[in-house]
């Protein structure tokens, strides 16, 4: 997962990116910030060795946005609230997943282009999921819906194959 992501972008890791692959680990277990370290090592083949004053100030700032709980045993796990931005997280992901998808089965155009989107869309992403928590409940709805309706289009947009020339 993290791996493959790295030999797309290489060693940057955008704004906003450990934010999310932390409310992404949490929502499949509960983990002390030694584990979510040891795990990004572990699942970037050590590419990305974030070090615990990027983590446990992440952490302290998720606890303080009501994002996440520390358990008495020092473990964290997401809260509802968190559990809910993780899934538009997740939800975005997917739709923007299926529209690179496409783009790089046009050709080599295309897959310029969505190089080019990518390094736009992991900008947008990461500023849209550093300010979730600071959305009004009317704003998020208003994105939430967007993304529903995107996805609804996609979903029910038939797939093409790609056609190959015959000569």
């Amino acid at each position: 997962m993290l791996s493959s992501w790295f030999s797309r972008v290489g060693s940057v890791i955008p704004r906003g990116f450990s934010r999310h692959y932390i409310l992404g680990l949490l929502r499949e277990q509960e983990l002390t910030g030694k584990e979510i370290i040891d795990k990004a090592i572990y699942q970037s083949e050590g590419k990305w060795k974030p070090s615990p004053g990027l983590i446990y100030p992440m952490l302290g700032r998720l606890l303080e946005e009501g994002l996440i709980d520390e358990t008495d045993n020092g473990r964290y796990k997401t809260t509802n609230k968190g559990l809910d931005i993780a899934g538009d997280l997740e939800s975005v992901h997917k739709m923007l997943q299926k529209q690179i998808d496409v783009m790089l089965r046009v050709g080599s155009v295309g897959k310029f282009m969505a190089r080019d989107l990518l390094d736009r869309v992991f900008t947008i992403g990461s500023t849209l999921s550093s300010n979730l928590d600071r959305m009004t409940e009317q704003e998020r709805e208003k994105y939430r819906e967007f993304l529903l309706t995107e996805l609804r289009k996609m979903d029910e947009q038939p797939q093409r194959t790609q056609r190959i020339p015959v000569e």
